[in-house]
Order: structure tokens, then C-alpha cells, then sequence
């Protein structure tokens, strides 16, 4: 982005390239923006800016951008390659948001997208109950979790379930490139992952403590607990020993779930921060998330920020429980976030809202009167679907149709005098996600896919624009033809 923070130069003067339809929405957001720099709006003849490709605007845009200008946004649904225009127009090229009512927000996070990202929290993904898995279900899910961000594998043992193939999924692991830990109390098979390479031991306490001399030399950490039933004072033999012995260490006080002295627990983290301020320290919040029926976002959102803040700097999670899947992708966004708002002293929002799954940050509106003004400058029959939380609104060069009722959208419909199949199928399927997204407080944007958060699909938009092209003949156009006006997305 060349909009960004230290070291990058802000733009000084922005081109907009933009369709027929959309230019006069577009002036007036960036009116009411009063952008820090320059910028001109250009509409290209065509219609529809969402139908533009980026091979078609560097074939139609002869004229050079104005002078001084150092950055070209185009609509956020314009397809192809930007370095196309960029080399065309001389000026590097961006895609904006996918509704231009998101042009503000876009601009203001451009500089916090500079300096976000870091993060200090690893995470340990747990495989759980693996001797009763195959080791190719073992490296799957192992691969799974490392594809979704977490740093440390965790070979989750079963009490009392011999694992003769632990020595083996370590060493295939770890040769995969993997960090691996194990979860056992049980000397032998803590001698045994170390031995195939396992770098961290979940757990050691008074109980096992002998078992912490297999460690010597080796450079795995433990992870220790308090005894069985014990007061966090327990804890401090099993550190004394693990220091004699030159083991590295991670203190986990037991996070307990809720309904069992979760509170009390939270506490004993705090405590135990306060008498050992420069230990390392892990907690396991899938005993919270794995065991709270909600959804996960949130749950790991507040966690990861008690990690942060007390400087818990490894965080133990799995992904067994429905609700809970997702987890580490959700705890790897959550530690970049927390990250970054507790070192700059900020709330944690307005950079990141991939937490944000069912409802949305915020929802973009259109007012009646922009909507008239809207349907002045359309000629085609063609209807767009507008919703927000005054309802749906329905509307082409000869209707304008207004529903506040969102759960019988039959009613819509009727008022539309839709009677051919494929166009009524379009229609009732996009008013279905209109309604959707209303009930929810979420974005509706014609044609394209609700947003999810982190889980968001790609839009998959183009099927129905090829269905709306052939039925105005224009199925045989080799790209969007300059005077197109077959569909609109929302007027970008």
C-alpha cells in the first residue's frame, strides 16, 4: 500500500477510476471523507465499475493520470492483474473496498496496516487423544494446525492407553519441519518424545519430577503445574529442582473451566505473575473454549488479551468441540490483534475484524433519497437489491419496491412482476441473502458473499453475471463491453 506509516509515503493525490453509475455515490463519499490528499474521480465508459477487468481498463484509459498523482484505486470487485494498469498508467494501482462506502475506512487503516501484524504469543495446537488415531490422521491434523498458524504441534496422550508409536510421530514430525510437544505425566513416554525431538513437555509437577533429568541437556522446556489438588506454593520444589538441573521452564497455573473456579483461576495467573515476573508462562484456553457452549471468536479474543497483558507468552488450544473449530486461526488473529493494541495503548478495532463473524463491524446504508437518485441514471430492467436495517429495497429503471418485512420476502417479490424462471430463481436467491443479512446487522452487497470474518468465502459472482450478460445478448463480448449496463452490485 503506499498509504501506510513509518517509512512509507502517504499518497498525495489519488486518481478513483469508477463506472457511470457509481461516479455520483463516489464524489459524494469522498465529499463527506475530506480525504488528507489530493484526488480526481474518473468514470470510464462503462456502466458498471464491478464489470471492469484490469485488461480492459489498460486497453481503454488513454488519457494519463493527472499530474502528481501517485496512486490509482480501482473498485474492489475489478478483476485481473493491477501491474497491468500499473505499467500503462506509469502509477501504482490498488483495489479498493468492494462497496465504496468503505473508501474511509479503507484509507484509515491503510497507515495501521504498516505496522500491524506482530505478534509474541505462540501457539500450541494439541492433537488430541493420539494413540487412538492412525499416524496418518496424526500428521493431517498436524498439518492442519500448522497451516493455520499454530508454532507447536502437541501429541495429546491417553492416560492409561499404551502409545508405542509416539517415538515415531515425533521423529516424522519434527522431520516435516515441525516443533512438537507432548501432553503426558508419564516418564516414559516424556523419555521417549524427547528422545525423537520433542521440545517442550507438557506437564511436570512433584509427581514426576524425576522425570525432568531426561530433560537435562536436550533444551526442551517444561511446562509445570501444581500438584494434584495443590495451592500454586506447590510449584515452587519442582522449579527449584528444574533450575538445579538447568531445564528451561513454562509455568501453567490450570486454567479451570467456568463453573469450577474460573475467576479463582484467572487470579492464580495474576499471582503467580506477581512472584515470578520474569518466568515464562503457558495456559491452556481450550479448557475455556472446548468447554463453554459460544462461539470461539470472542472467547479467544478476551483470553489471548489476559495472555497479553500478563505476559503469558505461549497458549495451549485445540479444536475438538464444533463451536470450537477454527480455534487456532481465531487465536492467531486474535495475538496479532491484542498485540498491537496493548503495545500502542489503543483499543483493539478499527484494524482487524476478522473476529467478526456473525454480526458485522458496521453496516453500510443507503438512504431513500440516494437510492432515487440511483434509479435516475439506470435504463435497463434489470433490478437492484439494496438492504440494511430499514428493510430491503428493490429497484430498476421502472420500479422502486421497499419491503420492512424481511421474513416474507414473498410479499417483495410479488411486487416485482417477475415471471421468468431463471430471473425469478436470481432473484429469489439474492432476496433470501438480503434478508439474511438484515436479520443478522450484516452488509448486503448484490451478487457477492456476506462477510464472515476470518471465515468469509471468495465472492463467486461471476456465473450470475454471465446469466444476467446472456440474457441481454451479451454473452459473446469478449469482457465487459463499454456500454454495459447488464447488472449492478450495489452501485460500485
Amino acid at each position: 500500500m503506499t498509504s501506510g506509516a513509518a517509512g512509507v509515503t502517504p499518497p498525495r493525490r489519488v486518481l478513483f477510476l469508477t463506472g457511470r453509475l457509481a461516479e455520483p455515490a463516489l464524489r459524494r463519499v469522498l465529499a463527506d471523507m475530506e480525504p488528507p490528499f489530493a484526488y480526481d474521480v474518473r468514470a470510464l465508459k462503462i456502466t458498471v465499475a464491478a464489470l471492469m477487468t484490469t485488461p480492459w481498463i489498460a486497453r481503454v484509459v488513454d488519457e494519463p493520470p493527472p499530474k502528481g498523482t501517485d496512486l490509482v484505486l480501482l473498485p474492489g470487485l475489478c478483476e485481473g492483474d493491477l501491474q497491468i494498469v500499473a505499467d500503462k498508467l506509469g502509477v501504482p494501482v490498488e483495489r479498493g473496498p468492494k462497496d465504496l462506502r468503505g473508501i474511509p475506512q479503507h484509507f484509515g487503516r491503510a497507515a495501521l496496516a504498516q505496522e500491524y501484524g506482530a505478534w509474541d504469543i505462540e501457539i500450541v495446537a494439541e492433537i488430541n487423544n493420539a494413540p487412538r488415531l492412525t499416524p496418518h490422521a496424526i500428521r493431517n491434523a498436524a498439518d492442519y494446525f500448522h497451516a493455520s498458524g499454530a508454532d507447536v504441534i502437541d501429541i495429546g496422550c491417553t492416560p492409561g492407553l499404551p502409545f508405542p508409536a509416539l517415538g515415531a510421530v515425533v521423529r516424522e514430525l519434527t522431520a516435516a519441519g515441525m516443533r512438537v510437544s507432548v501432553d503426558t505425566f508419564d516418564p516414559d513416554e516424556i523419555r521417549a518424545a524427547v528422545k525423537a525431538g520433542a521440545e517442550l513437555v507438557l506437564s511436570i509437577n512433584g509427581s514426576n519430577i524425576e522425570a525432568a533429568h531426561d530433560l537435562t541437556g536436550t533444551g526442551a522446556r517444561a511446562v509445570v503445574v501444581p500438584d494434584l489438588g495443590g495451592s500454586i506454593d506447590t510449584l515452587e520444589p519442582t522449579l527449584a529442582k528444574l533450575t538445579q538441573l538447568g531445564v528451561p521452564y513454562l509455568i501453567d497455573p490450570i486454567i479451570e473451566p467456568i463453573g469450577y473456579g474460573f475467576m479463582a483461576s484467572l487470579e492464580r495467573y495474576a499471582e503467580v505473575r506477581r512472584r515470578y515476573p520474569d518466568a515464562e508462562m503457558l495456559m491452556g484456553i481450550g479448557n475455556i473454549t472446548e468447554l463453554t457452549a459460544a462461539d470461539s471468536t470472542g472467547v479467544n479474543a478476551l483470553l489471548i488479551a489476559i495472555c497479553q497483558e500478563l505476559g503469558i507468552r505461549s497458549v495451549l488450544t485445540t479444536e475438538v468441540i464444533p463451536w470450537a473449530r477454527g480455534a487456532v486461526r481465531e487465536v492467531d488473529v486474535a495475538r496479532r490483534l491484542m498485540h498491537f493494541a496493548i503495545t500502542r495503548r489503543t483499543a483493539p478495532k478499527g484494524v482487524d475484524d476478522r473476529l467478526v463473524t456473525l454480526k458485522d463491524p458496521a453496516v453500510l446504508t443507503f438512504t431513500e433519497q440516494e437510492l432515487r437518485t440511483l434509479q435516475v441514471g439506470i435504463t435497463d430492467p434489470n433490478f437492484r437489491i439494496f438492504a440494511d436495517t430499514e428493510g430491503i429495497t428493490v429497484l430498476n429503471s421502472e420500479r422502486f419496491v421497499h419491503s420492512t418485512d424481511i421474513v416474507n420476502i414473498t410479499d417483495l417479490f410479488s411486487r416485482l412482476g417477475v415471471d421468468e424462471a431463471n430471473h425469478a430463481f436470481y432473484l429469489g436467491k439474492e432476496l433470501e441473502r438480503a434478508s439474511l443479512a438484515v436479520t443478522l446487522g450484516k452488509t448486503y452487497r448484490q451478487e457477492g458473499a456476506l462477510s464472515w470474518g476470518y471465515l468469509t468465502p471468495e465472492d463467486d459472482v461471476k456465473a450470475e453475471r454471465v446469466q444476467l450478460t446472456q440474457r441481454v445478448g451479451r454473452a459473446n463480448r469478449p469482457g465487459p463491453d463499454p456500454d454495459d449496463s447488464s447488472v449492478d452490485d450495489s452501485g460500485e
